[in-house]
């Protein structure tokens, strides 16, 4: 009987935090790590009761006998076109040799099924490694969460702290999908234990608009934030463009220059509708004022 969860990326941000979720849940999990993981990481992962699976992951028949008794494999990979694609395809013909049930891939953004190709290059890649998903003989559910609701504590325009400005692009009532990393985590663990999931499910903790945001913002952290118009979705798309063409360097780095602008016209540009929050109603979802001003600080 196939009932073990693989969980890829266990050793990052998003990846250990499903790994926590699933044993919340009581799942047996088992990590594939790169022998040049973390040690310290690896070893917290041993401590929890994790079963490591050690892998480069570039072939897929010496990965493929490690997910005999697996139900369903969840990547959550971080990294360029040799990860997104390169390695995740790897894990998934892995997968369908050993005949895994069902994939989640490491799709967790905003919905690139909605955005057209160029205007986000991280979404491209995964747009690439979706079609291929598409044609394996496997089950596949990705989730999609829009951006994480960390990223309004990273003083970025959107959220500007220092200036006490909530900054807009095209449409100040315009509703943006949040989700934190611990939601997005404790969802992706209720999906991967759900045999009948669909190919895609929406998310969101909470969607909020720029003049919601000003709002919320002001109670939360104790001082008024004004609402401002910084142009037009069209201005934003091109100055990413330009960005992206003046910088050509960062289109082999994880975190270029030209990556915030990209993500933030996707997020006035695509919403999740409709939300499939209520799918696993014994999950509870963090509010905005709580990422701004957590309870007891």
């Amino acid at each position: 009987m196939k009932n073990a969860i693989v969980v890829v990326g266990a050793t990052g941000n998003l990846g250990g935090r499903i790994v926590t979720a699933l044993l919340d849940k009581g799942a047996d999990v088992r990590a594939v790590v790169r022998p040049s993981s973390d040690k310290a990481r690896v070893d917290e992962l041993k401590q929890k009761g994790v079963t490591i699976i050690q892998s480069e992951m570039t072939d897929a028949r010496e990965l493929a006998p490690s997910f005999a008794d697996v139900a369903v494999v969840v990547s959550a990979v971080q990294g360029l076109h040799d990860v997104i694609v390169g390695t995740q395809t790897v894990v998934l013909d892995a997968a369908v040799a050993a005949g895994v049930p069902r994939f989640i891939p490491s799709d967790f953004a905003s919905d690139f099924t909605k955005l057209k190709a160029g205007e986000n290059r991280n979404f491209d890649l995964r747009r690439e490694f979706s079609a291929y998903l598409d044609k394996a003989p496997i089950q596949a559910t990705s989730i999609l969460n829009g951006a994480f609701a960390e990223l309004l504590t990273y003083g970025t325009p959107l959220l500007n702290t220092k200036e006490h400005q909530v900054g807009y692009w095209e449409d100040a009532d315009w509703r943006i999908d949040f989700t934190t990393m611990d939601d997005t985590a404790a969802y992706t663990a209720a999906a991967a234990m759900d045999a009948t999931t669909p190919r895609f499910l929406r998310t969101a903790s909470f969607q909020i608009s720029p003049n919601e945001l000003a709002t919320v913002a002001g109670e939360a952290l104790g001082t008024p934030f004004t609402v401002v118009r910084l142009g037009s979705r069209a201005d934003l798309l091109a100055y990413f463009q330009r960005e992206r063409a003046a910088h050509p360097e960062g289109e082999e780095q994880l975190y270029a220059s030209w990556q915030q602008s990209q993500y933030i016209y996707s997020m006035f540009n695509v919403q999740n509708d409709p939300l499939d929050n209520a799918r696993y109603p014994e999950l509870t979802w963090t509010t905005a004022r709580d990422v701004l001003a957590p309870r007891g600080k």
